[in-house]
């Protein structure tokens, strides 16, 4: 059985500014405010997503819509919102070869440089891996962090994840190399 917004996602946080964040699963409607986000973190952080603007610029609206489009129990993106704004982002995906169907993947982690500090980027994760443990038969989610984003890897290993490998210059920006850590949460109940 896979989580609905309303059973994981209706998260309402209380901010010092008395703003409240609603934590849900976007939808095909939200393609507009995903995309200025996306566009958003390529700009300003190149270097923690392997993806680029040029190749975010190439998408068409139907593609979009397809990414963010949620199957609880295959993919979907979890956003958090102040006032109706999309703040705030990560998206999952489960592989779906019989070999590999065990395991899924986080991507696509972004809190808009204003918000950060708050707990959302925390609160984000906490919400996508709530709703990943109804999913039957995931053992294992899989992310990937630049080595130059110590605070993400921080707020990762805070939630459990685990570094097992990096591979060196993993991503090329201009002249300059970048390294990726990956990181492995097991879930609750399943062998490591």
């Amino acid at each position: 059985m896979g989580c609905t917004t309303e059973e994981i996602f209706k998260i309402e946080m209380k901010q010092e500014s008395t703003e409240s964040v609603e934590i849900r699963l976007l939808t095909a409607e939200d393609a507009p405010q995903w995309a200025r986000l996306r566009l958003e973190a390529l700009e300003r952080d190149p270097e923690a997503f392997s993806s680029s603007v040029e190749e975010h610029g190439r998408l068409t609206h139907d593609e979009v819509r397809s990414r963010i489009t949620c199957d609880p129990l295959t993919r979907f993106v979890v956003g958090a919102f102040v006032k109706g704004d999309l703040i705030g982002m990560a998206g999952f995906y489960r592989e779906t070869g019989p070999k590999t169907r065990h395991k899924g993947h986080v991507w696509g982690v972004y809190v808009t440089a204003a918000m950060r500090g708050q707990g959302i980027g925390r609160k984000v994760m906490e919400a996508l891996l709530a709703c990943t443990m109804h999913i039957r038969g995931l053992e294992q989610i899989h992310l990937a962090v630049t080595t130059t984003q110590a605070a993400a890897a921080g707020l990762y290993t805070a939630l459990g994840f685990e570094p097992f490998a990096r591979e060196v210059k993993a991503l090329k920006i201009g002249e300059r190399y970048i390294d990726e850590e990956f990181f492995v949460l097991w879930l609750p109940g399943k062998s490591s």
